[in-house]
């Protein structure tokens, strides 16, 4: 398995219960122990169920953000995130969080309430064919006929969400099976489907590897969800091999380890995608050549031949051509690849000593002129002062390109971002599950004012629970990333990107009982982020940036890695 296999607890002898009750116990004997959801007709008795539950519920105040949590809270946890909805509006406010999800492999279980199977076809008051408006971004649905089919599914659910390539799964619940009783005995043969690397294919990328002379390590983000963060580390202190990651991977290396040259891609570091078009042997470990990651995918890494390791099979050979396709849990590949390195060093000093030289001459610069806040330098110095139990639940804009750049990340689970789905809103909920995840961590949210305008009701959820979350608002009075496509690439043509009618952040912080204070100068910065770090509670600090100022380096679409723009 590749997230946190559920340690089942004995089942109770069978005991006549309603759907709802027992499905409450379901939860509790997966060893769930928060649920993040919104009440509402079609799930009440499940609601009524909770009542006297070992579960503990959060209350979120829109149902998108109780995915949004859940998928957090499974990341950093590396357990199942559970959220609740209720049918028809409640289920599809759902959507967006199950797509993020499933984009970026997170292991979720969703639980909707429906109409009762009597009235389904009728459009009944909020009813919606909610697995069927699914479909397409889920791993797995269940509809549920018979309340003594309720702890089977939920077993079959958390398995599935969980393993090989891990994404969410739906459970739906029509009223009437919630209300009826039944004596339903617990059970389902969760099947072994652990598979070893092939012997051949690890021999073959070790003949490879030897073989070449600029090889470089492409990290995934399937090396995290495999639990493979230390058999990575290994391998790449084994080897002496540079590496690179994708958004999703930042943190697997220490992003200041020796021979990690940053992120790939579109707003990745010239040194990384350098090393890309210039190596003749791509390491894949759990990526997925994702467009943002190769730029024109015909020009990507020319001159490479690529071993590929990933647990899914339909990603192997998808967009690239694969030399050695190496499939099966990431972590024992890996593992055993290093076994057979590890007999002698290889012959590539004058390529690691290249990538160095690249990385220490393209090195990010924060002596920007001005006495304004410099964002990249900002974020480099919150991630310094909070040290490795720092993690960072990032929105989507330009702060999450330059938290994914600047910030330091110690492990994998300190990066917590929407990169498949790119979903704005994100930031704040994703905050909240990551904490409730890991009381003892430095979560930070990194947001814009764009993004974090679309949840910001959460604040509510953080007063009500206590819950310390810090959060890092950048205002730049606009919708930052697409003011930035239009000034370079649609003749600077600033078509609905205008913020500047922000409400007054701190004063909207205070009215939900958070603190908040404001930065605007660049000499605030030090003194305003221990304040926020040595908050007891949740606190917000609202930093005002300059809105013309960039996200560089960039690769313009349509082009390879190697034609990166720079900025002054």
């Amino acid at each position: 398995m590749s997230a946190a296999a559920p340690a089942l607890k004995t089942p109770p002898a069978p005991a006549v219960m309603t759907g709802a009750r027992l499905l409450v116990s379901s939860l509790e004997r997966m060893g769930v122990e928060v649920v993040f959801g919104y009440p509402g007709g079609a799930i009440m008795p499940i609601y009524d169920a909770l009542t006297g539950s070992s579960l503990k519920h959060i209350l979120v105040r829109h149902e998108q953000a109780a995915a949004f949590a859940a998928d957090a809270y499974a990341r950093l946890s590396g357990r199942v995130g559970v959220c609740m909805a209720t049918s028809g509006p409640g289920a599809t406010n759902l959507i967006t969080g199950i797509a993020n999800a499933m984009m970026d492999s997170a292991p979720m279980v969703c639980i909707t309430g429906n109409v009762p199977q009597g009235v389904m076809g009728t459009d009944a008051f909020q009813e919606i064919d909610i697995l069927g408006v699914t479909l397409p971004i889920v791993k797995h649905s269940i509809l549920v006929r018979d309340p003594a089919e309720i702890p089977a599914a939920i077993e079959q659910a958390f398995h599935i969400a969980a393993s090989g390539r891990p994404g969410p799964v739906l459970v739906d619940l029509p009223k009437d099976v919630q209300f009826a009783e039944t004596a339903a005995p617990f059970g389902f043969n969760i099947p072994n489907e652990t598979t070893q690397a092939d012997a051949d294919a690890i021999a073959e990328a070790e003949r490879f590897i030897r073989t070449s002379e600029r090889p470089l390590i492409y990290i995934g983000g399937g090396v995290k969800i495999g639990r493979a963060t230390e058999a990575l580390r290994a391998f790449a202190e084994t080897t002496g091999i540079p590496a690179v990651a994708t958004l999703n991977a930042l943190g697997t290396v220490p992003t200041d380890a020796p021979g990690f040259l940053g992120m790939l891609g579109m707003h990745g570091t010239r040194a990384a995608n350098e090393a890309v078009q210039a190596s003749d042997l791509l390491i894949v470990m759990g990526a997925r050549f994702d467009d943002r990651a190769t730029g024109k995918l015909a020009e990507f890494a020319p001159h490479a031949r690529v071993v590929h390791f990933d647990v899914d099979a339909s990603e192997i050979g998808k967009l690239r051509e694969t030399h050695v396709a190496v499939g099966g849990e990431i972590r024992p590949a890996i593992e055993a690849l290093t076994e057979r390195l590890a007999s002698a060093p290889l012959a590539i000093d004058p390529w690691v000593i290249r990538c160095a030289s690249a990385a220490e001459r393209h090195a990010a610069r924060y002596d920007a002129p001005g006495e304004g806040v410099y964002a990249p330098a900002l974020l480099k110095q919150l991630s310094e002062m909070a040290g490795d139990r720092f993690v960072a639940a990032c929105d989507v804009g330009q702060h999450q390109m330059w938290a994914a750049q600047h910030c330091r990340f110690a492990r994998p689970e300190a990066h917590i971002t929407s990169g498949g789905l790119g979903a704005m809103g994100f930031g704040l909920p994703a905050g909240l599950g990551a904490q409730m995840a890991d009381p003892e961590a430095v979560v930070v949210t990194i947001a814009g004012d764009g993004g974090f305008m679309m949840n910001v009701q959460e604040l509510a959820t953080l007063r009500r629970y206590g819950v310390p979350l810090k959060i890092v608002l950048l205002d730049n009075a606009s919708l930052g990333l697409v003011r930035q496509w239009q000034e370079l690439f649609f003749s600077e043509n600033y078509s609905e990107i205008d913020l500047s009618d922000n409400p007054d952040f701190v004063k909207v912080a205070e009215a939900f009982g958070v603190e908040a204070f404001r930065i605007d100068r660049r000499d605030q910065v030090e003194a305003g982020l221990a304040r926020l770090l040595a908050a007891e509670g949740a606190c917000l600090a609202h930093v005002v940036i300059d809105p013309k100022e960039n996200v560089w380096p960039l690769v313009p679409p349509g082009k390879s890695n190697a034609e990166m723009m720079e900025g002054a």
